[in-house]
């Protein structure tokens, strides 16, 4: 697959990207990723690897901050979500919000798509 060009998907991998969208996840657009399906809810950010005949997620969910991805980090006992030089603390419900998203992708990737 060429870096700029589109991945090629199984027909398993597009009923999932429907299940997604039913689930209120819409596709979107981040800087220079090319090569994962960009995928978002609720701020929530996933890139997802078509590899394999599968979607798995690349890396970890992160929340969009700015116009890239702040991946959550602890640095004592402050939670933030971080890119680059920007933030976005990682409150209890923004917390609870990540878990929520975080679960709902996790089982929906796991589902088993009828043939």
């Amino acid at each position: 697959m060429n870096v700029n060009q589109a991945p090629e998907l199984t027909q398993g991998q597009a009923r999932i990207l429907q299940k997604l969208l039913k689930a209120g996840f819409q596709f979107a657009a981040i800087e220079h990723v090319a090569r994962h399906i960009v995928m978002e809810k609720d701020g929530f950010i996933a890139l997802l690897d078509p590899a394999d005949g599968q979607l798995h997620v690349f890396g970890q969910m992160g929340y969009r901050v700015g116009d890239g991805i702040g991946m959550l980090i602890e640095q004592g006992a402050r939670r933030a979500f971080v890119w680059k030089k920007e933030s976005v603390e990682a409150t209890p419900e923004l917390l609870s919000a990540y878990r929520r998203v975080k679960n709902e992708l996790e089982q929906i990737l796991n589902t088993k798509s009828e043939v």
